[in-house]
């Protein structure tokens, strides 16, 4: 009854919903519709229950097609071919951009919380695991403590086991793998990438289920206990996702100056994305971080190997056959962050190709076994990857006006302000209450426009050519000695930015003079508007090409752990860590006597015991001492993995602030001052470094 009452009211809603969506207005009564709307949204806002949500998400949408009608039956007529062509091409980019607000409201209006299943109290029932750690051109030092991680795991043993996949066929690799007592898979070709690597080693081993982590990724011990449960509750459960938490900062993270203070990028999509994925039952396969099903593998003649994003094409067979998925969005493992903006536009273009040769080899709003929620899941996170030339569009639009006086939306000023208004601020709003802890308002056009320019060939090309490109891995692990500016990168980002900076000033010249030249001072001030908008989100793309130095080899983590401080003399003292890495850690001061009594090692101690670890004491002052452990044997080594790494709480923290558009919008701003700010102070270090070292010169040419 109360199914058919919903139904009732959803069919009585269709004609209001097209009166809202097709009446005409000029733009003094659309300004006041739109100025009532936003009202509504704001008194709406102070109610956090979830259908008050539903309803904002509603008023989006209507607001939102409400724009794309005014734009579709309005503004469309041109004077030129050029303007036709550019005026066409924006208004599909406005479509590209309505069509992913749709989709997003899709998956993240009704995310599912999902808890995890416990396993059965009789561990006879648990069943057997394989544990693959593939790798193929990363250092040793990357790969041995997710190996040692891995051997942490709350498992019985006898049921666990773990292999090393090497399609780099090292020696060293070998010879730590039996050190360590681990399994060792190579092959003597490397087809299909790490896809291949995976279907290689599933013939060698027999575990009822399998898990990945990439070599870079940790575990912590109670990574199965957490998601081997609902394998047994669901004989047709195939997939179990955790999150791909990164303990290191990312480049947007580390060079720019409020990177530390935004939710990290990926957090949108581990968090409301996937639970929403969740769902609808379409989780995506990440390549890491997951248990799958063997038998449900083997049913699809194993992980994907047509294009080089096998994971999520895995997930998508496996739920064409009807098999089920699942994400915990708790941090389960944890991994490296791409430590330079160059690897993350790599890492992101394969991302982005791989997509684009799913959405045209198997494409999810076709065939059989899909439900429509499931295909339009999939359909979002193909087509977002086809987000480069809406980008660009947006971003250079303003200047066919301001530069070359092509006018490519025929309609007022005021008209299409009034219209945009309601749409552009709901959408954001709407989004910001929805993920707001998740994704800070407009920080993904920064991550965007930093990718736009080099993913628009290749999405392209792909859509045209889906199998061309290769799979190509991203490297980790690496050190930065020396600061730079990568201007290799931002490249077709600094000449728009000079484009867009001439064109608001010519824009403001015409503005100045708009008698002289006859323009509408009011059509100048809105593409100066945007082009000022534009040129501040570009420059904070460009922002992050600075990188900063990255000279620490090992992570530092904040974490309070009791310790032992033996010193020279004999005596013991007690205190705890301000934080801990692989390589050392930073001690409460807990008296003076560390200023004139050499410390001999350290004991951190644990609920299982103690770990005595020998040290060099690097710096002291009146708060902290800082260590650096000395070279200690793997045994050792896994205990403070077991410490540091695979604490069942490790990467548990408090979520980010509830995001404030505004607050947001001004942190942006503040990154862009940041950056003229570090390149005018460095400029003036660097002169001078340079006139000192002249002075030295001149002075040693004189005493000579």
């Amino acid at each position: 009854m109360k199914t058919f009452l919903y139904l009732l009211l959803a069919l009585a809603m269709i004609p209001v919903a097209l009166l809202v969506v097709i009446t005409p207005m000029d733009s003094q009564k659309q300004y006041i519709f739109g100025l009532i709307s936003i009202g509504i949204l704001f008194l709406l806002g102070f109610n956090k229950k979830r259908y008050i949500s539903l309803i904002m998400v509603v008023m989006s949408i209507l607001l939102s097609t409400r724009y794309m009608y005014f734009r579709l039956t309005q503004t469309l007529h041109f004077n030129s071919e050029i303007e036709t062509l550019l005026g066409m091409g924006l208004f599909l980019a406005e479509v590209y951009v309505w069509v992913m607000l749709l989709l997003s409201y899709l998956q993240t209006a009704w995310p599912l919380k999902r808890d995890i299943v416990q396993l059965p109290d009789d561990i006879s029932l648990w069943p057997t695991v394989d544990v693959y750690i593939p790798t193929y051109n990363e250092p040793l030092e990357v790969v041995r403590d997710t190996v040692l991680a891995a051997q942490c795991i709350d498992y019985p043993q006898d049921k666990l086991k773990i292999y090393l996949l090497d399609d780099g066929k090292r020696s060293e690799f070998a010879v730590f793998a039996a050190d360590v007592g681990v399994g060792y898979i190579t092959r003597n070709n490397n087809a299909h990438a790490k896809a291949g690597n995976l279907n290689h080693a599933m013939k060698l081993t027999n575990g009822e289920l399998i898990c990945v982590f990439d070599c870079d990724h940790v575990a912590t011990r109670i990574f199965l206990q957490a998601t081997v449960g609902g394998f047994l509750k669901d004989p047709k459960l195939a997939l179990v996702q955790t999150p791909h938490y990164f303990y290191s900062p990312d480049p947007f993270e580390r060079n720019l100056s409020v990177g530390r203070n935004i939710p990290n990028e990926g957090t949108l999509f581990y968090g409301p994305i996937q639970q929403g994925n969740d769902n609808w039952n379409a989780t995506f396969f990440c390549g890491s971080c997951a248990v799958i099903r063997r038998s449900a593998l083997e049913e699809i003649g194993g992980f994907a190997v047509e294009t080089v994003t096998e994971d999520a094409h895995t997930a998508l067979k496996l739920q064409r056959l009807g098999w089920g998925s699942s994400f915990i969005a708790i941090p389960l493992a944890a991994g490296l962050a791409t430590e330079r903006l160059v690897l993350h536009v790599i890492q992101r273009t394969r991302w982005a190709r791989g997509m684009t040769q799913i959405f045209r080899l198997d494409n999810p709003m076709f065939g059989r076994g899909l439900t429509l929620q499931q295909r339009l899941c999939y359909l979002s996170a193909m087509l977002y990857y086809q987000f480069a030339l809406p980008r660009i569009a947006f971003l250079t639009a303003p200047l066919a006006y301001l530069l070359f006086n092509l006018n490519i939306i025929h309609s007022s000023a005021s008209l299409v302000f009034a219209y945009a208004l309601p749409h552009l601020f709901l959408s954001v709003y709407v989004n910001s209450r929805l993920n707001g802890r998740y994704r800070y308002s407009f920080w993904g056009e920064i991550y965007d426009l930093v990718l736009a320019f080099h993913i628009a060939l290749p999405t392209v090309v792909t859509m045209l050519f889906p199998k061309r490109g290769k799979f190509n891995v991203t490297d980790k692990g690496g050190l930065l000695n020396v600061g730079y500016f990568d201007f290799s990168v931002v490249r077709p980002h600094l000449i728009i930015a000079v484009l867009l900076a001439a064109g608001v000033i010519a824009g403001i010249v015409r503005a100045c003079a708009h008698d002289y030249f006859g323009v509408d001072p009011r059509v100048i001030a809105l593409n100066v508007g945007w082009g000022v908008y534009s040129l501040i989100f570009l420059l904070a793309a460009i922002a992050v090409a600075r990188e900063t130095r990255q000279t620490r080899k090992t992570i530092r983590i904040d974490v309070d752990i009791p310790v032992l401080i033996h010193y020279a003399s004999g005596i013991i003292s007690r205190s705890k860590t301000a934080d801990l890495s692989m390589g050392g850690c930073r001690i409460v001061v807990p008296d003076t006597r560390h200023l004139s009594d050499d410390i001999e090692e350290i004991e951190l101690l644990l609920q299982s015991g103690a770990i005595s670890i020998p040290v060099n004491v690097i710096a002291s002052d009146e708060q902290y001492i800082r260590l650096m452990f000395n070279d200690i044997p793997l045994s050792r080594r896994r205990e403070l993995v077991r410490v540091v790494l695979s604490r069942a709480d490790a990467w548990i923290h408090p979520p980010k602030p509830q995001d404030n558009p505004f607050r947001s919008l001004l942190t942006i701003v503040r990154s862009v001052f940041d950056l003229f700010w570090l390149t005018w102070t460095s400029r003036r270090e660097n002169r001078r470094l340079r006139a000192a070292q002249a002075d030295s010169a001149a002075s040693a040419e004189e005493q000579a």
